[in-house]
């Protein structure tokens, strides 16, 4: 497992920055290609979305407003939960504005793929519903996008990025999502997380096995209602903590470009890392530039690619400059973010972790020992190593969920194959002990709520309002991810490849909630970036087509006819 990780650091760190310029040149470079059609053309959008202009009779298998929502449905999940804790956990508050940089120049990037998706989508004529009647994406007009602008043979990269996007709804858009209601269930209550494992892989296989149509109404319910239930929460979280918003929205652009030492010690003075984790957190919220969105815009019922295209560009708005926001200011106006808090740690907790620091105070992994001794409380190594939860150090250790009685004996990391174990002085055997620790991902976000509702005595209700949140966000994510997955299976084997695909995808929503988290997110990061970058050079090559595409739309303005 460490040689894993290794690796996945190795690689990460590797393809971060090219993610970064890449995501953000193509935005900046389509925004001003298509002369900032995301501010233009957003009340277009919403006019579309309203199924004033729906025609029943044109090809495709769900309304706009469904595909809509079913796109939403994969963005507004966990990212926008536990990703903005992720991200302001590591890169500091500033990473929010990387977030909102991302959405605003990924509102653009939206707009082009699901456009060209659209204009290159197939007819699959004779199919049964749960495979659906039409198909659409990245692979189609990577393929024959080049070929009619180019005359080039970009098969091979179409397949690359078909692949590697089914293996990123594998664990972006589904083990992640299985994985954060697992821990936030064992958080809570202490269920098993292979029971919560099973448990939504069912309620997912049941609706997936109905394929997009089933998808788009049950999207169309479940997205609308999951994001008025978290704005509302966060709306009286930020009303109840109304001085504290000016100053966190000072503290985001401070840090955005002068970044400190955060909670976790790695934002200091590194700028690049805090605009790392802004960008791809935002990344994976909005899912701007990555393809997969235009899978589900493409089913929709239309004959016009760019209606669909104004409709896609509120995606970056509302999962982002809306509902992440929301998420950022509770955590950085309540000050949850820097804070260590009373937790129960188990010692054979995949997020625990050895630390060091160094002068600047950036934190780096560290090796683990055999042992830490403990005495009254306090815990030393024989290399100097730090015991970390989240990556912060944990500064002491008692054996009461009270924090009365300091634990005084050793921790054993690993003896005899048996697995982390602590022995006290008098011979009495611990698996957990408590102390103050970090908070991140989805508990985090959970502790600002409960932070940010203390003053009218409802702390408790923060733990509610994540948890069903979380459980909404991530299932409707990793219902929506199946059908990008199958799309994609579709591509590359024929519609003989999309029940074993749904299966596979099941067993991986399954392993997703045992695996540690900070494993199950690097690895989605890998496989995000190894699915972007063919997508946005495409998007940059096929500028010229898009941009014809945009002015025959204007100019024609075919939703005067009242049918699109």
């Amino acid at each position: 497992m460490e040689a894993l990780e290794h690796f996945i650091e190795i690689v990460g760190n590797f393809l971060s920055p090219i993610l970064v310029v890449g995501l953000l040149g193509a935005g900046a470079f389509l925004t001003i290609r298509l002369g900032f059609i995301q501010l233009r053309r957003l009340g277009h959008g919403f006019a579309v979305t309203s199924g004033k202009y729906d025609d029943e009779d044109t090809p495709g298998d769900v309304s706009h407003f469904q595909a809509l929502t079913t796109a939403l449905s994969a963005t507004v999940g966990t990212g926008n939960i536990a990703g903005v804790a992720l991200a302001i956990h590591w890169g500091g508050p500033g990473a929010l504005f990387w977030m909102w940089v991302t959405a605003l120049l990924g509102m653009a990037t939206k707009f082009a793929e699901v456009t060209l998706a659209q204009h290159y989508r197939i007819n699959m004529d004779g199919q049964s519903a749960w495979e659906g009647s039409v198909a659409g994406g990245p692979m189609y007009y990577i393929e024959n996008g080049i070929k009619d602008a180019f005359g080039w043979n970009w098969k091979p990269v179409a397949m690359f990025f078909a692949f590697m996007l089914m293996i990123t709804s594998f664990f972006t858009g589904n083990a992640i999502q299985s994985n954060t209601i697992a821990t936030q269930v064992a958080d809570n209550f202490g269920i098993a997380t292979w029971i919560t494992g099973l448990f939504t892989a069912g309620i997912v296989g049941l609706v997936i096995v109905g394929g997009i149509s089933r998808i788009g109404k049950v999207t169309g319910i479940l997205a609308p209602v999951m994001a008025a239930i978290y704005v509302s929460a966060a709306m009286v979280v930020l009303f109840l903590n109304m001085d504290a918003i000016l100053p966190a929205f000072g503290t985001i652009f401070s840090e955005a470009f002068n970044p400190t030492a955060g909670v976790a010690g790695t934002g200091m003075g590194v700028f690049l890392f805090t605009m790392r984790y802004g960008v791809q957190r935002g990344l994976f919220s909005n899912e701007a530039g990555q393809g997969s969105a235009p899978i589900a815009h493409s089913a929709a019922k239309t004959d016009e690619p760019v209606s669909e295209g104004v409709v896609a560009l509120l995606e970056p708005f509302i999962d982002t400059i809306v509902i992440c926001t929301m998420t950022g200011l509770v955590i950085v106006s309540t000050g949850v973010f820097e804070a260590k808090v009373p937790t129960s740690i188990g010692l054979n907790d995949g997020n625990i972790s050895f630390v060091e620091y160094d002068e600047d105070g950036m934190h780096n992994s560290a090796d683990e020992p055999d042992e830490v001794m403990v005495s009254a409380g306090v815990p030393t190594t024989d290399n100097g190593s730090l015991f970390a939860f989240y990556d912060v150090s944990v500064d002491g250790f008692y054996t009461d969920e009270a924090q009365t009685l300091p634990f005084s004996g050793t921790i054993f990391m690993d003896l005899d194959d048996r697995g982390p174990h602590a022995v006290s002085e008098d011979g009495t055997e611990y698996e957990m002990l408590y102390g103050d620790a970090a908070r991140n991902s989805s508990p985090l976000t959970t502790l600002g709520f409960e932070v940010g509702l203390a003053p009218i005595g409802m702390g408790w209700l923060g733990k509610w309002v994540v948890l069903v949140c979380v459980f909404l966000f991530a299932v409707s994510t990793a219902i929506s991810w199946s059908y990008y997955g199958d799309r994609c299976a579709n591509y590359l084997w024929g519609k003989k490849a999309i029940l074993p695909y749904k299966f596979v995808f099941l067993i991986f929503h399954f392993l997703g909630a045992v695996i540690a988290v900070t494993t199950i997110w690097d690895l989605g990061d890998i496989a995000l970036s190894l699915v972007t970058l063919p997508n946005v050079i495409t998007l940059i090559l096929l500028s010229g087509a898009l941009k014809k595409l945009v002015d025959s739309y204007f100019s024609r303005k075919p939703w005067e006819s009242g049918k699109m």
